[in-house]
């Protein structure tokens, strides 16, 4: 017999496999991209503000070898030795790899995001198992890479690549050892010649701080993580751009780096944000002390709503009061002649869609299997930063602050909706059929639009030319969540308010980096 059970975000029929979202093709894109060529060296980096970091020799890097000893000779022969006989497999790698590493990189974490954003299957007796990260390959497989996971996921690691590298740029001019291209004109260059010091290597750094992250948060795909690295390392050899020093001095630093990122995620109180059956009747029971309607489940059977305590996570760009501080007023009280009105605003989007309503529904719907909402922003951003030819640690730091005002707003958008717990407007009028699946968890407000706003308003401070499309896209990734009949007006007005707050802290932050 055929049974209908919800997954969070979408409908799913069961006739023996599951049927979920596919996964954008993230590379289709980049492929062909050319090999990155700065605008600008950006040397004085090593002076820009870190995240985490006291100062950018916090972690020391000792002294390069001289390039004209044996050692370093010997390493520059390695390249050559590399170099004599390249396969077409080894030129698609420093290819692939050349198109700059704080994009590639990004790129897989988005991957892993779209592989593990995968809800678990209900037991037999109604509950619902829950990932682990100690058995990380037992079912369900760790994480369920949902939208506040996938925002924290991107925002460590984009962090750990920045800070990382602004301690690169700091030795890298403070020992100024030249490319092995500069000291050896016979050597074969794959990649555009720079005059940026190669010690330590910015590719094995950031390699390094993303393969620590990733592992820590996809524990069960290490092999795979470690793979990548070794390849984006080995590139650097095959191209003539680095020898074995400047790899292994740029991935120990990489690393320790990233041991101070591993160290905070382990106590911003994420583990504890799945909550307890306690906690979740309390969210219920509080609603109801309020006279409100409770949001509950459409799921069969009824699922836990998702990571309810994701709103005491620790945030990047302010202090946890501050979370509470940007929690918005209230939604329209269920009984109200604006809930009611919202609610019949709703039901006529869904009544009679129009074809470019539900193409923007589908565009901006980023559900199950997808590298989520936060991702789909990254994606956005990586597009335009490609054109911008930022230097990599210009790239990290744009990332990390767009990533970290993600990470940000879906704390304080997890932090709204589980106070106030509000009904889907599928709960308020079961008429209501949406165009899209419905998500697991209270209304107000919308992820969607608080996502939106905070990206697209610290992406408007970084590329001011492009400002007024990114607000664009903001207001219609909100309305999608309209046209889809999963959230009200106030839902969506009321998140981009908030995401736009949440993204004036990235702005701060980046007016007193010494980036610009």
């Amino acid at each position: 017999m055929k049974k209908t059970f919800r997954y969070a975000g979408m409908f799913v029929l069961v006739t023996g496999t599951i049927v979920i979202a596919c996964s954008k093709d993230i590379n289709d894109r980049t492929a062909n991209l050319p090999p990155l060529e700065p605008a600008s060296t950006d040397i004085d980096a090593g002076t820009w503000k870190p995240v985490l970091l006291a100062s950018p020799d916090e972690i020391q890097v000792p002294a390069p070898i001289p390039t004209n000893v044996p050692d370093y000779v010997a390493q520059i022969n390695e390249i050559k030795a590399t170099q004599a006989d390249l396969s077409d497999e080894e030129k698609g790698i420093v290819k692939y790899w050349s198109a700059g590493g704080i994009l590639r990189w990004n790129e897989i974490l988005r991957e892993l995001v779209a592989k593990h954003n995968l809800p678990p299957y209900q037991n037999e007796d109604g509950t619902y198992p829950a990932p682990s990260a100690t058995n990380p390959l037992a079912y369900p497989q760790f994480p369920f890479a949902n939208p506040p996971y996938a925002a924290r996921a991107y925002a460590y690691v984009s962090a750990a690549q920045y800070d990382a590298l602004v301690a690169a740029w700091h030795y890298k001019k403070l020992y100024n050892r030249k490319a092995p291209y500069n000291v050896d004109s016979s050597l074969k260059v794959l990649i555009n010649r720079s005059e940026l010091p190669s010690y330590p290597s910015e590719d094995a750094v950031i390699a390094g701080a993303a393969a620590e992250m990733m592992k820590l948060l996809f524990p069960g795909d290490q092999d795979y993580i470690q793979k990548k690295a070794e390849e984006h390392r080995r590139s650097r050899i095959i191209s003539g751009a680095n020898v074995r020093s400047d790899l292994e001095a740029g991935e120990a630093l990489g690393k320790a780096v990233a041991q101070r990122f591993v160290a905070r995620a382990r106590t911003d109180r994420a583990g504890v944000a799945g909550g307890n059956p306690a906690m979740w009747k309390k969210l219920e029971d509080d609603c109801i002390a309020r006279g409100e309607t409770p949001w509950y489940s459409l799921e069969v059977p009824k699922r836990p709503p998702m990571l309810p305590a994701f709103g005491v996570v620790k945030p990047f760009l302010f202090d946890s009061l501050t979370t509470i501080a940007l929690r918005p007023g209230p939604p329209p009280p269920v009984a109200s002649q604006k809930m009611k009105d919202e609610t019949k605003e709703i039901y006529d989007y869904v009544k009679n869609p129009t074809r470019e309503q539900i193409r923007i529904v589908h565009y901006w719907a980023d559900g199950v299997g997808t590298y989520t909402p936060p991702g789909h922003w990254d994606a956005i951003a990586a597009e335009d930063f490609i054109k911008k030819n930022f230097s990599e640690v210009r790239w990290a730091r744009n990332m990390a602050l767009l990533n970290m005002s993600l990470m940000d707003a879906a704390i304080v958008c997890w932090d709204t909706k589980m106070f106030y717990f509000n009904p889907r407007p599928t709960q308020l009028d079961p008429a209501i059929k949406t165009t899209t699946g419905i998500p697991n968890f209270p209304a107000y407000i919308s992820g969607h639009s608080t996502f939106s706003g905070a990206a697209a308003t610290i992406l408007g401070y970084i590329i001011p030319d492009r400002a007024s499309a990114y607000t664009a896209m903001a207001a219609e990734a909100s309305l999608s969540r309209m046209y889809g009949g999963i959230h009200y007006r106030s839902d969506c007005e009321i998140g981009i308010e908030t995401g736009n707050k949440v993204g004036n802290y990235a702005i701060e932050r980046a007016k007193t980096d010494g980036a610009d």
